[in-house]
């Protein structure tokens, strides 16, 4: 199994709290299925099996995590959770990603 199935294994695996929330489905963004809220995605796993999120700039630093680089630039808003953190901490940090968007997603 590659790294992005086994990041995805472990997306399917936290998903259906997600989806149980209003508004959320699964959608597609840099070629990976994620988890979106009124079509805008918050997380989705990248090819290195890591889970992507998107939230504030500020929080990201308070949690340590990197930012997503795309191109040789930093993502301001998305942040990598390596998949060596955890189910538990994908599962937290996805759960605030869903907030952080659903709070700015029209």
């Amino acid at each position: 199994m590659s790294e992005r199935e086994t990041g995805r294994a472990r997306l399917d695996e936290i998903a259906p709290a997600l989806l149980a929330r209003p508004d959320v489905a699964i959608g597609r963004m840099f070629g990976s299925d994620g988890v979106s809220v009124r079509g805008k995605l918050f997380a989705f796993v990248a090819n290195s099996g890591s889970l992507v999120v998107k939230l504030p700039e500020a929080r990201i630093d308070e949690l340590e995590l990197d930012n997503m680089v795309m191109r040789g630039r930093p993502m301001r808003e998305w942040a990598v959770v390596p998949f060596d953190d955890g189910v538990d901490r994908w599962r937290e940090v996805a759960g605030e990603a869903h907030d952080f968007v659903d709070s700015i997603t029209p």
